[in-house]
Order: structure tokens, then C-alpha cells, then sequence
């Protein structure tokens, strides 16, 4: 691969993290799942890449999201809220909530449409992030920052590609039977070990991939335990409350998500706006992600006990949120201001950018969505 070169600082911090994941391998007789080597790549105390101190988003980190691209995004995901609050708690909570744009946004559109909002609470794992977020919403005394999830929550929840960054199992079909592939230590150098699945992860299959037995050897895919916990941990938060949670994330329904043709899974990394597939390279410094199986996720938050409210494609969320009436806050006639953000739009919704590959999932209790994203919901093809 041709990638940039870190510097001597940041490639001594990635020794530093590999020493520690070799050291979890050789404590346990010699492999962890890959999902445990996933968290410690991206969470590990002061090292991980969500831990650490480097830049993540924007031109200076490894990626941009739908926030960053326009104040139109978070002013249609307010548009939203607001309806949802009525109906719940007038309070908001973030996971992941990146630079704290879209913190921003969002409270800057409802305050412009009277909208109050009591609490927006934020859970954020990275020091540098949380500090980003502190800088940029120092001016709305509401926000205040979580460390875990609170035992009780009434309103919205937001989470903007939070999903696709929570650890996945890999598992691959060998000699008709599904193996996880375990990381190891060879030589120095983490390898794959593959071996049979124990109940839990063998259940998580046969739950999570259909036809499973009929896909052919050789393929490899993702398991989501984790961000099933996730939806399940979001279920009894809501309790016997009221409100709803919006996931946005890049991904596909299962009958999408496990196509022949998706033989090698969807695992990716994500270092300097360079997209590779090798996970082991240069651990706490690149972003690793997989795509959503949003009918895992649905499952898991029906089995939990919510409702699934809605599913959909981001374009027909954003247009359903009324987002092209909100561009056209901005004066046609003034093309220095109006052309950036249609041209922003276009992007967030159209099917050769981020308009079709991110989906909308919408998950909740004892509320009803606006009449326009109720008419977009194409949950039955989950």
C-alpha cells in the first residue's frame, strides 16, 4: 500500500498500542476475536485511534461526515427532533458526536424556531473530540458530556455513524462451517487464526445471516454483537418512557448486506481520506469500520422491546425532514451563499454520493414520526 508516513510520534504510539494487543494475545493462550482487537484499536486508554489525541475529522483527519458537509444536515435532523420532543421530553442525546457540528447545528435551528431544548447530553470516548465539542458549543450552557449510558432517558437520541465503529466479528464459511477468525501473533506481526465459533457467536450467525448454510466457501463477513448490545442497551434506557432514537449510518438491509458478490465483507479502514482493507496496519492510527446490517439491528431493538419506527435511504429521510424547503432559506439570487449549499445538498442526497448508501433507521416507544417520513418508511424491506 501507498500511504502517507506518520510521524516518529504518532508510529511510537502505534508500537506502543501493538505492544499492548500483543500482550492481550499472549494472556490469552495465544488469539482474541477480532472484535476485541478492534476495540483495543480504536478505544484502548490514551492509544486507541478514538482515544488518542490525533485528528479524526475534516481536511486534517481520515474522513468527512454528512455534518461537516453542511448546517443543513443538522438543521433537517431538528426538524425532526422537534415533533419527537412534543411528544416525549424536550432533551436530546448524541453518541459520537464528532467535532460538535452537528451538536450545533441542531440546537441553532430549533432555538431559531423556538424550539427549547433542557438537556442535549453527549457520550463521547475521544479526549480530543470531547475537547472539540467543548470549544464548539461553549455558548449553549444545556450540553453537558456522559461517561455512560444514563439509567433513564425521555426524547432523542442521535447517533451519526456510530454503528459502522463498533467491533464486529469475523467470521468466514471454510469447508462448509462457519470459523471466526482470531488474531494471533506470527513472527512478530498479527495474523489470523481461525477457529470454531463458540455458542454465543455460532447463535449471532444463524440470527443475523440468512440462508447462511447455502453461501459458499470462502466467504467472508461481519457479525455485529456489539452494536446489537447497543440497541438493546438503548432499549432500557427508554425504559417505559417515551422517544426515539435515529441511527444514521452506511450499510444495507440483510438480503443486500450478503450477496455473493459481497464475498469479502465489508470491513474497511480509513487513514488520511485513504479507504484500505488491511486492519493491522498501524493500530491506533486509522479508523476501521464495517457496514451496518440494519436487519440486525432492527431485530435487536424489537427483541429488546422498541418499536421499529422507520427505515429508509438518507435522501428520503432528509427530503421527507423537509431539507429542500430549508435551502431555500438561502436567496437563489445570491449565488456566492446559495450555490455552496445546493451544491452540499446534492451531495447528502444523491445516489452517487452518501444518498443511498447511508440509511436512516428510526427506533423508539409511544411516539409517532412526522406524516412525510411515515409516508418514506420502507421498513418492510428490512
Amino acid at each position: 500500500m501507498s500511504l502517507p508516513v506518520p510521524d516518529s510520534d504518532a508510529l511510537a504510539a502505534s508500537h506502543a498500542l501493538q505492544n499492548l494487543i500483543a500482550a492481550e494475545i499472549a494472556r490469552h493462550d495465544g488469539a482474541i476475536s477480532f472484535a476485541r482487537f478492534m476495540e483495543l484499536a480504536l478505544y484502548a486508554p490514551g492509544l486507541g485511534y478514538y482515544t488518542g489525541g490525533a485528528a479524526k475529522l475534516g481536511a486534517a483527519g481520515d474522513f468527512v461526515t454528512a455534518p461537516e458537509i453542511s448546517s443543513l444536515f443538522g438543521a433537517a435532523l431538528a426538524q425532526v427532533a422537534a415533533p419527537l420532543m412534543a411528544q416525549s421530553a424536550p432533551a436530546i442525546l448524541e453518541f459520537g458526536a464528532g467535532t460538535g457540528k452537528l451538536a450545533r447545528d441542531v440546537l441553532t435551528a430549533l432555538a431559531a424556531d423556538g424550539v427549547p431544548v433542557a438537556s442535549y447530553a453527549i457520550m463521547e470516548l475521544s479526549g480530543e473530540l470531547r475537547a472539540r465539542q467543548q470549544e464548539a458549543l461553549k455558548d449553549f450552557p444545556q450540553v453537558r458530556w456522559l461517561d455512560d449510558f444514563p439509567a433513564a432517558f425521555d426524547g432523542v437520541v442521535l447517533a451519526n455513524e456510530v454503528l459502522d465503529a463498533m467491533p464486529v466479528a469475523l467470521v468466514r464459511k471454510d469447508a462448509g462451517l462457519w470459523r471466526e477468525l482470531t488474531v494471533t501473533v506470527e513472527e512478530g506481526e498479527f495474523a489470523w487464526l481461525p477457529r470454531l465459533p463458540d455458542a454465543a457467536l455460532a447463535a449471532q450467525i444463524a440470527r443475523q445471516i440468512p440462508d447462511a448454510d447455502l453461501l459458499q466457501d470462502g466467504y467472508l463477513t461481519e457479525v455485529h454483537p456489539v452494536a446489537c448490545g447497543f440497541m438493546g442497551s438503548l432499549a432500557r434506557m427508554f425504559g417505559a418512557g417515551k422517544g426515539a432514537a435515529i441511527l444514521l449510518d452506511y450499510g444495507f438491509p440483510a438480503h443486500e448486506f450478503y450477496l455473493d458478490q459481497r464475498i469479502g465483507g465489508t470491513l474497511m479502514c480509513h487513514y488520511r481520506h485513504h479507504a484500505h482493507p488491511e486492519p493491522f496496519y498501524l493500530p491506533g492510527l486509522q479508523d476501521i469500520t464495517a457496514h451496518v446490517d440494519f436487519t440486525a439491528m432492527a431485530l435487536a431493538a424489537q427483541d429488546a422491546g422498541l418499536d421499529v419506527l422507520a427505515y429508509m435511504n438518507q435522501a428520503s429521510f432528509l427530503l421527507g425532514a423537509g431539507i429542500g424547503e430549508l435551502l431555500l432559506r438561502h436567496d437563489p439570487s445570491d449565488p456566492m451563499r446559495y450555490l455552496p449549499q445546493s451544491k452540499a445538498l446534492q451531495k447528502l442526497v444523491s445516489p452517487a454520493e452518501m444518498g443511498e448508501l447511508f440509511k436512516v433507521l428510526v427506533v423508539g416507544r409511544g411516539v409517532a414520526l412526522p406524516e412525510a417520513l411515515a409516508r418514506a418508511d420502507r421498513s418492510h424491506r428490512l
